[in-house]
């Protein structure tokens, strides 16, 4: 089952869409996450308006984020949350990391994970099929290029349900023999 776009409080019948809620919240985190060097790369709010979870995703451009970081910048946005009063109850925060298999949805991210293996779904099929797993060429116009066994797939970006850097066993299996 998946979350109403709305939150309704019962004790005092107000309504908060969850997107209005998304962009109050991404406008107080941006410039936390630029002042620590990092990246906004999601922000989700989830559960309802009893108790609302708060997950927010950052990143570094270079080199990843790291535990340290992530509870600063928990602080931090905590801390400016409570300035604002968006939420009605009280609500849970967390600040994490994309992951390995971080998800990739700007123009931004298709061009700087580029050369690396990635995963699409998408809405309708393509060429016969909905998902595809290749290397991540970029965006050509309006549509992402990932090439799969020696063949380009241009998948137009509208059409993309879900992208996801791939995890691949054998590059863990190498970068943890590294260590």
């Amino acid at each position: 089952m998946g979350s109403s776009p709305l939150f309704f409080n019962e004790e005092d019948g107000t309504v908060m869409n969850r997107k209005d809620l998304v962009q109050q919240v991404e406008e107080i985190v941006r410039p936390i996450a630029q002042r620590m060097g990092l990246e906004v790369v999601d922000i989700q709010l989830m559960g309802d308006i009893h108790r609302p979870l708060l997950r927010v995703l950052m990143d570094r451009l270079e080199g990843g984020i790291t535990v340290e970081e992530c509870a600063h910048a928990n602080e931090a946005l905590n801390r400016q949350l409570d300035l604002y009063d968006l939420f009605p109850t009280s609500y849970t925060v967390e600040v994490s990391s994309p992951g390995l298999d971080r998800s990739l949805r700007t123009d931004a991210d298709f061009r700087r994970f580029a050369g690396q293996r990635a995963e699409i779904k998408t809405l309708a099929p393509i060429e016969g099929q909905r998902r595809f797993r290749g290397t991540l060429l970029g965006i050509i116009g309006d549509a992402v290029v990932v090439q799969i066994d020696g063949r380009q797939v241009h998948v137009p970006k509208g059409e993309i349900a879900q992208a996801r850097l791939a995890v691949e066993m054998e590059d863990l299996r190498a970068d943890f023999g590294r260590k």
